[in-house]
C-alpha cells in the first residue's frame, strides 16, 4: 500500500438505529485503517457535502440499507494519502468523490468513484450529488429548448442554484422559488428572470397572472404545497420533474420510499392526462455511467466563469462556521431551516 503519510485510524458517523432526527439516530466512532485492496484509496477528507438525503439515508429509505450499524455521508473532496494495488491515482492528489462513508475524517473508496480536481475547493464537490443532479435531469427529463419557460423550486440551494443556471444557458425563461429576500437576490445574480419569495407572494397567482399559459418544465425539490401548486401550472405538453421532496424527509412515519402519499391519485393522474403531461422521477444513482462527461462539463463552465458554484460553511449559521466532523449535526439542522444559500459544506481541517 503505497502512502504519503502515517494513518493507523479512522473518526467517523454512523447510524445505530434507523431515523430521521439525525443526533439521536448516529454516534461517532473509531476504526483502524482498513487494509486497502486492488484500486482502493484512502482520502483525507477536507469538505464533506451535506444533503437533504442524509436523513433519508439515516432512515433506511435508500439502496436497500436498513441493518445498522452503517456509516453515513454521500460525498467529499480531499487528498489521496494512501492506494492499493493496480491503483491508478497516486498520494498527493486532490480528489472528490460520489461514495458512502464520507462523514469522516478519512474514507477509503474504489477509485473510479474519486475523480481528480486541480484543487480542494469546496466547490468542485458541489458538482458532485448537487450539480450531477440538476445536470443530468435537465438533460435527460426536461427537453430544454430555447423559449420554454422553467420553474426551479427551492432554486436558491444546492441544486436549484445548478438547475437556474444551466436552464438559462438552454435559452429558456426562468423561474426560481426562494424564502428571503437574500435569496431573491442571489438568483438575480445567477441569471434568475423571476424569482419568487414564497413567504411575501403567493406563489399560485404569480404563476396564475403572469404565466396563464403555464410552465414548460419544473424541477421539483420541496415537495407537498409546491408540488401539487407546480403540477396545477404545467403548460400543455408540459414536464414536472421530482429531484426530491424535502418538505416530507423529517416525518418519520414514512419508513420507505414506497410508502411517500401526499395527494389523490385521481386527481393528479387526470391533471397530467388532460394536459398531456408527464411528472419524472430523478435519482442519480441510477445515471452512474453519465457522472464522468457531466461532471467534467460542469468543471469546464466554472473553471471558464461560465456558471458559479457557491457554497455554504455556515457563517450566518448560529451554529457556524461548520469546521470538523462534529458540526455535521449543526450543518444538518441549517439545511432544514431553509436559511443556506448554495450548498452547505463542513470543513474538516488539515
Amino acid at each position: 500500500m503505497a502512502s504519503s503519510r502515517a494513518v493507523s485510524s479512522i473518526k467517523r458517523i454512523i447510524v445505530t438505529k434507523l431515523g430521521t432526527n439525525f443526533r439521536d439516530v448516529t454516534k461517532f466512532e473509531t476504526i483502524p485503517v482498513p487494509t486497502l485492496k486492488s484500486k482502493e484509496v484512502l482520502i483525507k477528507n477536507r469538505f464533506i457535502g451535506i444533503n437533504a438525503s442524509d436523513i433519508n439515508f439515516s432512515a433506511g429509505r435508500y439502496f436497500g440499507v436498513s441493518e445498522p450499524p452503517f456509516p453515513i455521508g454521500f460525498e467529499g473532496i480531499g487528498e489521496v494519502v494512501a492506494v492499493g494495488p493496480d491503483a491508478s491515482l497516486t498520494p498527493g492528489q486532490n480528489v472528490t468523490y460520489l461514495n458512502f462513508a464520507s462523514f469522516a475524517d478519512y474514507t477509503v473508496v474504489p477509485e473510479e468513484t474519486a475523480i481528480p480536481v486541480p484543487t480542494c475547493d469546496p466547490a468542485y464537490m458541489t458538482a458532485m450529488v448537487s450539480g450531477l443532479t440538476a445536470s443530468i435531469a435537465l438533460e435527460k427529463d426536461a427537453d430544454l429548448t430555447a423559449g420554454k419557460t422553467v420553474l426551479v423550486t427551492a432554486a436558491a440551494g444546492g441544486t436549484g442554484q445548478f438547475a437556474v443556471q444551466l436552464a438559462k444557458m438552454a435559452g429558456t425563461h426562468v423561474i426560481g422559488t426562494c424564502s428571503s429576500e437574500d435569496k431573491v437576490e442571489f438568483l438575480k445574480t445567477l441569471g434568475c428572470d423571476r424569482p419568487i419569495n414564497y413567504k411575501t407572494e403567493d406563489l399560485d397567482k404569480v404563476l396564475a397572472e403572469e404565466y396563464p399559459s403555464g410552465v414548460d418544465v419544473v424541477y421539483e425539490s420541496v415537495g407537498k404545497e409546491i408540488f401539487h401548486t407546480s403540477l396545477k401550472h404545467l403548460a400543455n405538453f408540459g414536464r414536472l420533474i421530482v429531484i426530491g421532496q424535502v418538505s416530507t424527509y423529517q416525518g418519520d412515519e414514512a419508513k420507505t420510499l414506497g410508502d411517500f402519499k401526499d395527494g389523490p391519485s385521481a386527481a393528479i393522474a387526470m391533471s397530467l392526462l388532460v394536459k398531456c403531461a408527464s411528472v419524472r422521477g430523478f435519482f442519480l444513482a441510477l445515471h452512474i455511467p453519465e457522472i464522468g462527461a457531466h461532471f467534467s462539463r460542469l468543471v469546464h463552465l466554472y473553471n471558464s466563469g461560465k456558471i458559479r458554484m457557491t457554497v455554504d460553511k455556515g457563517d450566518k449559521s448560529e451554529a457556524g462556521p461548520f469546521i470538523g466532523l462534529e458540526k455535521i449535526p449543526d450543518a444538518i439542522d441549517y439545511l432544514y431551516t431553509g436559511k443556506s444559500v448554495g450548498k452547505i459544506v463542513v470543513e474538516l481541517p488539515e
